[in-house]
């Protein structure tokens, strides 16, 4: 057996073991957040039943989109060729793991749950993951500057649609915004291609049928 083989023999187990405990930490384990929670010093608003258990099944959603970040993130980059490129999705996924803790922390606060469905998208948006990276960095990095972009739209959808008063989670949900069309714009300066019109269709779709079933589930 040659050196390289052996090479691949340690490596390739080591690299398994890592990419599944993110998994197993990413689905089962509270993430920790390196920045404050937006809004964390801000007083609980007074809201209605009705209004808390919307903020909390808006939440829900971001939360879930979130979990299905961190699998298109570690899909992507484990099939990205350039360091550059693996890099830029390593800081983009460390970055959601901040919004996960962030969703999370405001659904317990509400009084929530997170989505029962979670591994389930997980698993789906690795697949995913896996496939834009094999399709080559110009169109990986595509993948991700659209996906960034879809979800800050979908976000100012949220921002409109939260409780006035509720101050608390409309601070989470614009840093959320912020940070995810700065990853967007990075995206593109690394020389991301304009994914087609079908493939922005088949995108946005997938997400509808996400957001409308971790509403509720």
């Amino acid at each position: 057996m040659g050196a390289e083989a052996r090479w691949l023999l340690i490596v390739i187990p080591d690299r398994a073991i890592v990419e599944f405990d993110r998994i197993l930490r990413t689905l089962f384990v509270r993430p920790e957040s390196r920045r404050q929670v937006p809004g964390g010093d801000l007083p609980e608003a007074e809201m209605s039943l009705a209004e808390r258990r919307h903020a909390v099944g808006l939440m829900r959603v971001n939360h879930c989109g979130e979990v299905c970040a961190q699998a298109l993130y570690q899909g992507q980059a484990l099939t990205a060729r350039q360091s550059e490129v693996r890099d830029a999705l390593k800081q983009a996924g460390q970055e959601e793991v901040e919004h996960l803790a962030w969703a999370e922390h405001r659904i317990q606060e509400l009084g929530g749950r997170t989505s029962y469905l979670n591994p389930l998208w997980y698993a789906g948006s690795l697949a995913i993951g896996l496939a834009a990276g094999a399709c080559g960095e110009r169109w990986n990095l595509g993948f991700l500057a659209e996906t960034e972009r879809q979800v800050e739209a979908h976000l100012e959808g949220h921002l409109s649609r939260l409780p006035e008063q509720d101050r608390k989670t409309r601070a989470i949900v614009g840093q959320m915004k912020a940070d995810e069309a700065r990853h967007a714009d990075a995206a593109v300066s690394l020389g991301a291609a304009e994914l087609p019109a079908p493939a922005k269709l088949l995108m946005r779709f997938a997400a509808k049928v996400m957001t409308r079933t971790a509403y509720y589930v």
